[in-house]
Formats: structure tokens, C-alpha cells, sequence
């Protein structure tokens, strides 16, 4: 069953980049206390990922910040390492934290995932954004596969 509003997000453990390399860190951690517009891709380094969307929340980082939103945060069905890569070629660092789902552990407990085995990239994350507060979802888009539109940063900021 897909996640929707009013639903706590699930806790799972996902990766991210820590001051010393790769470090655990569960949904509770991300997401309690806070304010948070996560979003996810179907892959790292992949071309709408890396033209469109991940740049959107990047250079749209400051003006979602300043609406009230404390953290954006990306995952996708990749490992921590890509993550890290994939966050200092776009440039995200201090804007979008890169967070690894590296077992689709998150994705699955959401509901989020999608099969594209036939095109070689095995099991991904729906394209999605959403808003949590305190770890309760309060926004919610996905796009249909293939498409990208109303996950945007600019559809975001529009709806803070």
C-alpha cells in the first residue's frame, strides 16, 4: 500500500555521508522534530534525476528553506557511495542532504517502488516529493513513471 497524507513515515535505516565516510541513520533521526521536503528519483546520476530534478531542489534550496522547511532530503535505490558522488557533482552540499536507500528498504516500506529490471536498473523509487512534519507526511506527489512535473522544487515551493 502506497504511503499517504497523514501516515508516519516509515522507520527503516538508510545511508548517508557523515563527516568520517558512510554512516546509518534511521527515518526517526531524519525526520523527528522536524520540518522536511523529501523527495526521491528513480536513480542517481540518471537524466531527468540529474538535469531536472535533483538541480530544481538545489538552486530552489534557499527560497523552500525560507518557507519553513528545516531539511530537503533525496533518496534513491542506490548506495551511499554513489549518493555522496551523484550530491558533490550537482552540487548539493549544504543545500540537499544525499540519503541512500540502498536496499530499498525505505521505498518499499512506502509503497514507492517500481520495477525496471527490463531496462537493467532492477527494483527503484517511484519519482515522488513530499512534505513531513515530524515525520507525518503533509504533501504528497508522484509522478507516473516516465513523467516529471508536479514532484518538482518549483511545485514544492508553490505549495508551501
Amino acid at each position: 500500500m502506497t504511503i499517504k497524507v497523514g501516515d508516519r513515515m516509515p522507520s527503516v535505516k538508510l545511508m548517508r555521508w557523515g563527516a568520517n565516510g558512510p554512516e546509518a541513520v534511521s527515518t526517526d533521526d531524519l525526520f523527528k522534530g522536524k520540518t522536511v521536503a523529501l523527495f526521491g528519483v528513480p536513480g542517481a546520476f540518471t537524466p531527468k534525476c540529474s538535469e531536472a530534478h535533483l538541480p530544481g531542489f538545489v538552486s530552489e534550496a534557499d527560497a523552500i528553506k525560507a518557507k519553513g522547511v528545516d531539511a530537503i532530503v533525496c533518496t534513491a535505490v542506490n548506495d551511499v557511495f554513489v549518493m555522496h558522488a551523484w550530491g558533490k557533482d550537482q552540487h548539493a552540499e549544504g543545500k540537499v542532504d544525499m540519503v541512500a536507500d540502498g536496499d530499498a528498504a525505505l521505498t518499499r516500506a512506502a509503497g514507492l517502488e517500481f520495477d525496471l529490471t527490463g531496462k537493467g536498473l532492477g527494483l527503484r523509487c517511484q519519482r515522488f516529493s513530499m512534505l513531513l512534519k515530524d515525520g507525518v507526511v503533509t504533501q504528497l506527489n508522484i509522478d507516473p513513471p516516465g513523467a516529471f512535473g508536479k514532484t518538482s522544487a518549483e511545485e514544492m515551493l508553490k505549495s508551501l
